[in-house]
């Protein structure tokens, strides 16, 4: 049995030699980080030719950070299911944790921005800092999971 701080996770409950059904979360989180990638393509596009004659300079930078923190964070989702879906990794619940901030992140700091740049509205701004404080929380996830060694 592992023991994580006061939860006791039971090493049997993911099969480890067995990656495609240990896997199958990390198939769906490689899937969204891929999708969350194309869609931040798209909107930096429809930002740089729709969108740069609209919107006042300060504003134009805002939309960009949060399409640059959405790529940035598209390909953290990408690397830990990637990760996951190995066989060697004991930690995918830790994996899970990361995929969840750095989705929840995205679209509460990304997605904040984009309604403040595309709206000027600023009553989400307290939105934002919620969104980084998640990706924080999914960067320490993503680093313990390689870090933490698999007792048994």
């Amino acid at each position: 049995m592992y023991e994580a701080g006061p939860f006791h996770i039971p090493l049997t409950s993911v099969p480890m030699n067995d990656p495609a059904q240990g896997g199958r979360p990390f198939r769906w989180i490689a899937a969204a980080g891929a999708f969350s990638a194309g869609a931040a393509v798209a909107l930096g596009a429809f930002g740089a030719h729709g969108l740069r004659e609209i919107l006042p300079p300060e504003m134009m930078a805002v939309y960009e950070t949060g399409v640059r923190y959405q790529m940035y964070h598209a390909l953290a989702l990408i690397a830990a299911g990637l990760a996951g879906r190995s066989a060697l990794n004991p930690h995918r619940r830790l994996l899970i944790g990361a995929s969840w901030a750095f989705g929840c992140g995205t679209l509460l700091f990304s997605g904040s921005l984009y309604v403040l740049a595309l709206t000027g509205l600023r009553a989400l701004g307290a939105v934002t800092p919620a969104g980084g404080l998640a990706f924080v929380a999914g960067w320490a996830l993503f680093g313990a999971a390689f870090l933490r060694r698999a007792r048994g």
